[in-house]
Order: structure tokens, then sequence, then C-alpha cells
């Protein structure tokens, strides 16, 4: 996750999103960057509108917690009643 965070750090401070940046923010927060993942997220970003791709991602994640109905609770039957229900049965078993 650190390496994306890098990578919108980069973004929100107008920079661009580069090997070299990326293993910069990492080393300011105290972490070793990995080669390969560093040339991966990169890679995987060239061409991508971050912009559009965060509001899409905010959407996506928001639409469900917006669209969802409140939990009704299943209503409680009376214990009584369930007590009597039972007896009635039993009653009808020993006549």
């Amino acid at each position: 996750m650190e390496y994306v965070y890098s990578a919108l750090l980069l973004h929100s401070a107008k920079q661009p999103i580069s090997e070299d940046g990326v293993k910069k923010v990492l080393a300011g927060a105290g972490i070793s960057a990995d080669e390969g993942k560093v040339k991966a997220l990169v890679a995987s970003l060239e061409g991508v509108n971050i912009e559009d791709a965060i509001k899409n991602a905010a959407v996506a994640v928001a639409a469900p917690a917006a669209g969802a109905a409140p939990e009704k609770e299943a209503p409680k039957e009376d214990e009584g009643k369930k007590a009597e229900e039972a007896a009635a049965g039993l009653s009808a078993l020993f006549g």
C-alpha cells in the first residue's frame, strides 16, 4: 500500500510519478523500496488520469453505503405464545 500512497502523495504535490520520486517518498517514510514494485507501479500508472481514477473509486466505494437501507430487526415473537403453542402440541400427543 505504501507504494500506492507514495504515488498519490506525488500526484497531490503536483510532482511527476517517477521511479526516483517514489523511491524518495518511501525513503522519507523510512521504507526500503523494492525496485520491482517501484518499476511496476510507475509502469502501471503511465497514461492513467489519476484524478478520474480517484473520482471513480470514491463513487464505487460510496455507492453501496448510500444505497443501503438500514437493517430492520426481525419482529420478536411473544415468548408466552411460543410456550402455549408448544404445550398445545404436546397435549395432542397424550390426548
